[in-house]
């Protein structure tokens, strides 16, 4: 049998196949393997006489993430609020860069509508080629129009603290109810106060992972290749790349550096180049026989 790993708790996997759960562990092997289960993996498993399941085998991934652990992401919803906090560049650059490292696509919202002005944002990102999608939990604005983006395969919600990720769940997910700990009973889980994953089903199709105490992806360091395609993911180089005067540039301020001349002519953000350096400089050390294999 096929299934999808909607939760992992404590060694469990709670597998969804033709509407019903399976509680499952997975096969000895995989611990010999070193490979473990994730929430969001398609996997074959076997029914036993007792009713409860083994995980046989994991079925390619997509992607998978560290932090929060969850496979096969369709999108990421990066939320950023007017205030407390206001949005902050670096954050939702890194973000954006962490998701076209692993294939997800990013999907800008700026909640708080209601107490101000995200026009300078929407510009900037939306020039980028991103959606971008401007929300107030508290009148509910915008909110159709991102569950409308949410009607296939995962997504996962991320953003600083404060942003009202929370809120944003509640409103594409009534039952999840985050702010009272009350959730559907579906899986039988309790109180808001666990730290797994768990995938809940919308209502016209697709899955969002809940994902309790997490606000923000992480770059994985021990990925080498992130360092080294971090030009490619700010998509608004791509058309100067390879068009430097000297090969090898670092894009953070050489003389004839197509980028850096497309970035003063205002071709492109200042702000996300900011952000590229910021990334660079914080990566440029790492090598590749430093990372534990």
């Amino acid at each position: 049998m096929q299934g999808l790993i909607v939760k992992a708790l404590s060694g469990f996997y709670y597998v969804s196949c033709d509407n019903v759960i399976y509680e499952c562990k997975a096969k000895g092997a995989f611990r010999n393997e070193g490979i473990s289960p994730l929430t969001g993996d398609n996997v074959e498993f076997e029914i036993l006489e007792s009713g409860k399941g083994v995980v046989k085998q994991i079925i390619d991934r997509k992607n998978a993430l560290v932090r929060p652990p969850v496979a096969n992401i369709k999108r990421a919803v990066i939320v950023s609020a007017f205030v407390s906090p206001a949005p902050n560049h670096l954050i939702i650059d890194t973000l954006t860069a962490i998701c076209e490292h692993n294939g997800i696509e990013p999907i800008l919202v700026f909640n708080k509508s209601d107490l101000g002005d995200f026009a300078q944002w929407v510009e900037c990102y939306s020039g980028v080629g991103y959606k971008v999608i401007v929300t107030s939990a508290e009148t509910n604005g915008g909110v159709e129009e991102l569950k409308a983006e949410l009607t296939d395969g995962i997504t996962v919600f991320t953003g600083n603290s404060g942003v009202g990720k929370s809120s944003l769940l509640n409103s594409v997910l009534p039952n999840l109810k985050l702010a009272t700990g009350d959730v559907s009973l579906k899986l039988g889980r309790g109180r808001h106060t666990t730290r797994h994953t768990q995938l809940f089903e919308l209502e016209k199709g697709g899955y969002v992972a809940d994902t309790p105490g997490f606000s923000s992806l992480e770059i994985d360091k021990t990925d080498f290749s992130f360092k080294e395609n971090l030009e490619n993911y700010f998509p608004e180089f791509s058309e100067y790349l390879g068009l430097c005067k000297f090969t090898g540039c670092s894009h953070t301020g050489e003389k004839g550096c197509a980028v850096c001349e497309a970035v003063n002519a205002g071709k492109i953000s200042k702000m996300r180049h900011s952000s590229y350096v910021s990334l660079y400089n914080e990566l440029k050390d790492l090598k590749e026989w430093q990372i534990k294999k």
